[in-house]
């Protein structure tokens, strides 16, 4: 298992992110419904959710490329699920040869409304949303490796 969330407003609410998959659970793990038929590739690290909308989470797949786990066919994008479907999040985001890999702990969201969400990857970009993904900037770069997101609102 890569990444396991409990969302905070829904009891019982866990999703996970690992080898084979995106998974859901209502029922505090007793069992679970995978719901990544849409995105690019099943693997991925990154898992953020949405904290006022228990229906919405992002992620970031990727792809094995010459054995390292990179963001998929060279084009960063955060992809979100709300009700039955995946949607690319990419506007603001690099789009070409952006072979950037984004860690198990190198994403989060803050509970204001709409909702933030925020990327670190392992080449040291740092991105932000302010509107639930729909757009993005760089807020730092020429970081380290980003091992780990974590939001506070002040």
């Amino acid at each position: 298992m890569h990444k396991l969330l409990l969302h905070p407003a829904a009891p019982g609410r866990l999703y996970q992110q690992n080898h084979f998959g995106v998974y859901r659970s209502d029922d505090l793990g007793e069992s679970w419904k995978r719901f990544d038929q849409g995105l690019p590739s099943e693997y991925g690290f990154g898992l953020a959710l949405d904290p006022g909308d228990p229906d919405r989470c992002y992620t970031v797949p990727q792809d094995s490329q010459e054995g390292a786990f990179r963001v998929t066919r060279g084009k960063f994008a955060v992809y979100t699920h709300h009700g039955k479907s995946w949607k690319s999040l990419h506007r603001g985001l690099p789009s070409r040869n952006a072979y950037l890999g984004v860690l198990r702990e190198g994403m989060a969201s803050d509970p204001l409304r709409p909702c933030g969400v925020y990327v670190g990857t392992s080449t040291g970009h740092l991105f932000a949303s302010a509107d639930g993904g729909r757009t993005w900037r760089e807020i730092a770069s020429h970081l380290p490796a980003i091992l780990s997101v974590s939001v506070a609102v002040v």
